[in-house]
């Protein structure tokens, strides 16, 4: 693997944790270091993923809207478990 690659794919893992951790504008920026790469190396294959660009973000908005109401679901479910009484009537 050559350092091109090897930029890419660290900046965008770097780019993804650090967007993940709240840390958003660092993360696009760092994010962006390997777009610029993959754009230099690869031309051709960033016309075309610019192109599928808006299939791309409608299918991760999905996504994030499906994990979002399965962490909304699973935040209901924990705090409906803390307020069932317990038998014998104390909780600890």
């Amino acid at each position: 693997m050559d350092w091109k690659k090897t930029l890419m794919y660290g900046s965008f893992a770097a780019g993804a944790i650090l967007f993940l951790t709240g840390r958003r504008p660092a993360g696009l920026a760092v994010a962006g270091i390997g777009v610029a790469t993959f754009a230099a190396e690869h031309p051709e294959k960033f016309k075309e993923l610019w192109h599928h660009m808006p299939e791309y973000i409608e299918k991760g908005s999905k996504f994030v809207d499906m994990a979002s109401t399965f962490l909304e679901r699973l935040g209901e479910e924990k705090s409906g478990y803390r307020n069932m009484p317990i038998a014998g009537g104390t909780r600890y």
